[in-house]
Formats: structure tokens, C-alpha cells, sequence
């Protein structure tokens, strides 16, 4: 299968899977996960939230034979959604940096929320949260699987977590730009910042304006 082909397949497997972004498939996303399975670099049974039908699409789509879904990956179950214990949240923001769909809202050091109607169940806020306070629940009885989770909720998943991606990696890059730009500021002034250094000093203060650099230019170049 030549490249084009493998990145046609890639995004009707992405398409399949649930979108619910909860790395449990070993993959950073369902996009990642979507083009190792088309590299052949992955089995198709590695998602959870899909379950046995989830494994099926994928079946269908790679002509493999289906599989179990690997409990090394986690087991199909009803999908819950979580929530937050107003009581004990410090308002550290760890859970809003931790959704992959930005879908808990609050500010530094004021309570935050969830909404539910956009919480995928991932989990990945649960062990972001230092104390404790979040909390999974079951919304869906006894369905699992695709059959606890539609095909519109998971492009609306899908747009939100890229929408969030977007935004953030634009964030981290204007972050870098601004820690770049005070360390070229430093570098221009050199001269007056070590007048008073000679030796091992001088050269303390240029490699740790070098190493700024360096940061903000490897924060700036793509992933």
C-alpha cells in the first residue's frame, strides 16, 4: 500500500473510531491511533470506547478478521461521564489543561464545572486532579460501545478536540515567541548583564540565555 492510500485508509479508520480522545489505545488521539492501524503498526481491537462493534468498522474497513478487544487496553462498558465536587476543588486548573474536548470551565483558583452534554468519558482529568475531587458516574445503564455513544456525538467530539488542539498549540506557541523574545533582549544587552562577570560567571550567563533560546525555539518548532 503506497503512502496515499495508507492516509486515505487512516482517515476512514479516524472517521470510525469514537472520538472520545482517551489514549487508551496507547495513542496520543484517535488520529494517531487511526494511522498506526493503516501503518499496520497497531491491531485493530486496542479501543474500548468503540468496543466490539467499534472493532468490527475497523474489521470491515482493513479487510483484517475481527478480533476480542484486548484487555490490555481496558474492557467495553457503559459511558460515563464525570463530574466535580464543588467542595473540595481548589480551582489549580490541572483538569481544564488535562480534557482533550474543553469541556470543564472554571478559572485559576475558583471552582470548576463540567459540562456533561460534552464530556466524553475519557478520563484523563481524573488522575490530573491533586485532590481528589472528580469523580466518574455510568449515564448510559447497561449499553456499551457504539451503542452507548452516536455517530453525531462523536464529530462533535471530534471538532471540539481539534478545535482545543488549535488553540492551545497557538497558545504554547505565542508563549514560546514571548520567552524567545525576552531571551534575544538579554543576548543584545550581553554586554551590560556581564560587565561585572569574567570566567566560569560569564560563561554561566551566556548559557543560560543560550538555553532560553533553545527552550522557546524547540517550544515554537511542530511536534
Amino acid at each position: 500500500m503506497d503512502a496515499e492510500a495508507k492516509c486515505a485508509l487512516a482517515e476512514r479508520l479516524h472517521d470510525a473510531l469514537p472520538q472520545t480522545q482517551c489514549t487508551r489505545c496507547g495513542y496520543p488521539d484517535c488520529a494517531a491511533y487511526a494511522q498506526a492501524i493503516a501503518a499496520g503498526e497497531a491491531a485493530i481491537n486496542q479501543c474500548p470506547p468503540g468496543g466490539a462493534e467499534g472493532v468490527r468498522r475497523l474489521a470491515a474497513l482493513t479487510g483484517q478478521p475481527e478480533l476480542p478487544l484486548n484487555p490490555e487496553h481496558g474492557a467495553e462498558g457503559p459511558r460515563g461521564v464525570v463530574w466535580i465536587d464543588e467542595d473540595w476543588c481548589i480551582g489549580c486548573t490541572l483538569c481544564i489543561k488535562a480534557c482533550p474536548v474543553d469541556c470543564i470551565v472554571g478559572g485559576n483558583k475558583r471552582m470548576h464545572t463540567v459540562i456533561e452534554a460534552q464530556c466524553t468519558g475519557c478520563e484523563l482529568c481524573i488522575p490530573a486532579c491533586p485532590v481528589d475531587c472528580i469523580h466518574l458516574e455510568p449515564v448510559t445503564d447497561e449499553r456499551t460501545g457504539w451503542d452507548a455513544w452516536s455517530g453525531e456525538q462523536a464529530v462533535d467530539a471530534r471538532q471540539r478536540y481539534e478545535q482545543t488542539a488549535t488553540r492551545r498549540a497557538r497558545a504554547e506557541r505565542e508563549q514560546a515567541e514571548r520567552l524567545e523574545h525576552k531571551a534575544r533582549h538579554k543576548l543584545a544587552h550581553l554586554p551590560e548583564l556581564t560587565k561585572d562577570a569574567s570566567g566560569a560567571e560569564l560563561e554561566r550567563k551566556r548559557a543560560v540565555i543560550d538555553a532560553a533560546l533553545a527552550r522557546a525555539r524547540a517550544q515554537r518548532e511542530p511536534s
